[in-house]
């Protein structure tokens, strides 16, 4: 019962109205002996005093105890431990995600992009101590989380993406730079980027060489994906029939990729299905470990079951009582 809180304090304000019910008892005591007119009282000074008399007010203070834990009760009794910081072991990791038109290709199930959301979310919820962000691209790039321990919020955002929420295109040196930029302050030993990509960088103003030299010097290993079967991969299409899926080439700039990792003394993946993409985040969850500071939030538990036991423990006494050493005749 320590560090015990009170979820609703002011219900407290509760015990008030045992004031007036004790001022209500004691007038009604009083006028509640029965009287008789006789010339002297000096015939029962003598007569002692019994246990019964000392215990009439008993069960009026059982009631009394019973409406102030009632009132705790109500109060919601519970115990916390402070908030503390915990040395866990974990990496920092930033996903980049290419979410490009070309991300909904159908060579995977359901399609590139909601295959790869899939994974990456089952790869974070196996990992518990890490502090994990998530930066997207295509034409452009920006973070829709940044690094946290805390992993619902990070998978709610991973569920919102969609394809068309930036402008269209292929931008992996911006994807890569604004990754890079998310963990170049971390003191982790372990700075990790994963870059999934499906295309060949078109746009954006840092090539993505140029940024992989960047992360190289912060000490972040990239590991790159290249999303995407061998051959041709039916994409989606706007056509005056509305969208309709149409064979395309696959187009993966290995090269760059290979070299990036090269660069950065990562690795680099070719993920051709769902299984594949499995596969590689088993890889990159083998990754070394390194002490990070995580903040612990306390938990609560609630305390109220003891008041409940009390409460009816007096409940049962109270009529045991009253029904036997304390029971009255009509």
């Amino acid at each position: 019962m320590r560090n015990i809180v009170f979820a609703n304090p002011e219900f407290f304000y509760g015990f008030l109205i045992i004031i007036p019910i004790i001022v209500w008892y004691i007038i009604k005591d009083k006028k509640s002996h029965a009287s008789i007119q006789i010339s002297s009282l000096r015939a029962f000074d003598k007569v002692p005093k019994t246990y019964k008399f000392y215990l009439r007010h008993l069960l009026f203070a059982f009631r009394i105890i019973i409406i102030a834990l009632l009132i705790t009760i109500l109060a919601k009794p519970q115990t916390t431990n402070n908030w503390e910081d915990k040395i866990a072991e974990g990496i920092d990791i930033v996903i980049a995600l290419d979410v490009s038109s070309s991300m909904l290709a159908r060579d995977f199930t359901p399609n590139r992009l909601e295959a790869s959301k899939d994974v990456a979310v089952e790869f974070i919820s196996g990992r518990e101590n890490d502090r994990i962000g998530l930066v997207i691209f295509s034409g452009e790039s920006f973070t829709q989380c940044p690094l946290t321990t805390d992993h619902t919020v990070l998978i709610n955002l991973f569920n919102d993406i969609k394809q068309g929420m930036i402008e269209d295109g292929t931008a992996i040196g911006m994807g890569l730079a604004n990754s890079v930029n998310r963990l170049k302050q971390s003191e982790a030993i372990s700075k990790v980027i994963i870059l999934l990509t499906d295309g060949v960088n078109n746009m954006g103003a840092i090539d993505p060489i140029t940024a992989a030299q960047i992360a190289d010097k912060f000490g972040i290993r990239v590991y790159t994906v290249g999303v995407g079967r061998n051959g041709y991969a039916p994409y989606p299409v706007q056509t005056m029939f509305g969208i309709q899926y149409q064979n395309m080439e696959v187009k993966i700039d290995e090269e760059t990729l290979k070299k990036i990792a090269e660069i950065t003394d990562g690795e680099y993946f070719r993920a051709t299905n769902n299984k594949k993409l499995k596969q590689i985040y088993k890889e990159i969850d083998k990754l070394e470990k390194s002490k990070i500071e995580v903040k612990k939030y306390s938990s609560k538990n609630e305390e109220y079951l003891p008041f409940a036991i009390v409460v009816a423990v007096l409940l049962l006494f109270e009529i045991i009582v009253k029904n036997t050493i304390l029971r009255s005749i009509p």
